[in-house]
């Protein structure tokens, strides 16, 4: 088995992991110094696209933790640069989603439109109305591409779990009658990318994050290690099951045993 000291780069989720809502979790500033200290390599990538890397980089910030907007990856980004990959710039597209994601499309050279789209890339929006959903499906029914940023159901918050991306996705997807193309975890997409930033193969990065279905199924789809923590969406139980390659408690728990190493 894979011994910690092993692992020389991370993927890291963040709801669950780093923080839960607006609340940092315990040791969150004292982990960040611990991976640049050891030379540890990491990615912050999260399904999550309603802010921007950024806006995330200033969150984690006023938690105490340096992180640099070059060092988080969103599902939205990620999605952006899949399909820069495959469509050309002026590409029309519309978007059913945050500005975040309109900045992420913008930026990476696509026609932001509101009808007439050839790609509608669908993510999480925090106001959600009919008429979005109805604008969305239409226009995947007259042939766009349907392509999401992730498909998550829920996410934690400080209220516990609420509907995520996915929930907004299905209904889009009950309305069109077409099912999408999904980019985030746990597809292995945003593993591969966050590896090839770091310069990283999977047989020294680990993937950490709170969820199975997204941040362990995807970690070991894209042949990483996988880290679960039970500071967010799964339980003892559950992750015992399934058996991760190494089980925390949170990432202070994480930490205090690595730093054994």
């Amino acid at each position: 088995m894979t011994e910690l000291s092993e692992i020389r780069n991370l993927v890291i989720d963040m709801d669950g992991v780093l923080y839960r809502g607006n609340e940092p979790l315990p040791r969150l500033p004292d982990f960040i110094r611990f991976l640049r200290d050891r030379g540890i390599g990491f990615v912050m990538a999260t399904n999550n696209s309603g802010s921007t890397p950024e806006q995330y980089a200033s969150k984690l910030g006023k938690m105490g933790a340096t992180v640099e907007p070059h060092e988080i990856m969103t599902s939205g980004t990620a999605t952006a640069a899949w399909l820069a990959a495959r469509y050309g710039r002026g590409t029309r597209v519309h978007v059913f989603g945050e500005d975040s994601l309109r900045d992420a499309m913008a930026k990476a050279g696509f026609t932001v439109v509101d009808d007439g789209a050839e790609v509608v890339a669908a993510s999480i929006d925090w106001g959600v109305t009919y008429d979005k959903i109805k604008r969305a499906a239409v226009q995947i029914r007259r042939g766009a591409a349907f392509v999401a940023t992730n498909l998550d159901p829920t996410r934690p918050t400080e209220e516990g779990l609420v509907p995520g991306t996915g929930a907004l996705i299905a209904a889009i997807e009950v309305g069109s009658g077409v099912k999408p193309i999904a980019i985030g975890k746990p597809e292995p997409a945003m593993f591969e990318m966050a590896m090839q930033q770091m310069g990283a193969t999977p047989e020294c990065t680990a993937t950490l994050g709170d969820r199975i279905d997204t941040d362990m199924d995807g970690g070991r789809r894209a042949g990483l290690r996988t880290i679960l923590v039970l500071s967010g969406s799964t339980s003892r139980p559950e992750a015992e099951a399934y058996g991760p390659d190494f089980l925390f408690e949170d990432i202070a728990d994480l930490l205090a045993h690595w730093e054994q190493c």
